[in-house]
């Protein structure tokens, strides 16, 4: 029986690393980290079995990559610029949508019955988590290149993002104005989401719900109730 156990389990990692292989591009050196990675605290409650960990390692490791990346791309812009453009490559949204086109809803383990978590934005959380999985993994070096050949290269269009305007909250809250509508900003929901706050806010139009936003902080979930709320309104 021990044997049986023993081949069922080799075969199923060797299944989760095929998988894994044709999703991130590259070969795990440690299975478990990877499952860890990839594991929601909707099915695995403790924090040294669950994602959340290594998501917060991951957003910092990301972050200092994008930060690098940007800083030799642009050697004559300002620290604005570069702030900037920092957050619309990182932002939730963004790394949600470059997380399920890389097929990681696919390998998620997360409580499939609970409809809210398939519209959420655990899937970019679950995108940091590998970040940190492969820095743990590979080292520094080696994620660098990865984080540029697997997610910035082919999922940021740094030209087309570079002319986005990031504050589409002030630019929504024009729109209402030039058009005699009560457009409001408000907090729904602050919980702790891991070791980290985790904010929700709702863009309400002339008293109505018109998008929700999450974040890590007001100011980024504001903005992403702003992004909903003009794709809604075909304003963009």
């Amino acid at each position: 029986m021990q044997v049986l156990k023993k081949l069922f389990k080799k075969a199923d990692d060797t299944s989760f690393e095929k998988q894994l292989k044709n999703v991130l591009g590259i070969k795990s050196g440690n299975t478990t980290l990877y499952r860890t990675a990839l594991s929601h605290r909707s099915v695995k409650e403790t924090p040294d079995e669950n994602n959340e960990r290594l998501e917060y390692l991951g957003d910092a490791v990301l972050s200092a990559v994008v930060a690098d990346y940007l800083f030799k791309r642009y050697p004559y812009k300002g620290e604005g610029f570069l702030t900037e453009m920092r957050s619309k490559m990182v932002n939730r949204q963004q790394l949600n949508d470059i997380a399920l086109k890389m097929g990681l809803r696919k390998l998620t383990f997360y409580n499939k019955f609970d409809n809210a978590l398939k519209g959420s934005q655990i899937f970019g959380n679950t995108l940091e988590a590998l970040v940190g999985a492969v820095y743990l993994d590979k080292g520094y070096v080696k994620t660098h290149s990865w984080v540029l050949k697997q997610i910035v290269i082919p999922h940021m269009f740094v030209d087309d993002l570079e002319l986005i305007d990031i504050n589409l909250k002030n630019k929504l809250i024009g729109w209402a104005n030039k058009n005699g509508k009560l457009l409001t900003f408000e907090l729904a929901d602050e919980r702790m989401e891991g070791s980290r706050r985790l904010f929700t806010i709702n863009a309400m139009l002339d008293g109505q719900l018109l998008a929700m936003g999450k974040g890590y902080n007001k100011k980024d979930a504001s903005q992403v109730a702003a992004q909903v709320a003009m794709e809604k309104l075909n304003l963009q």
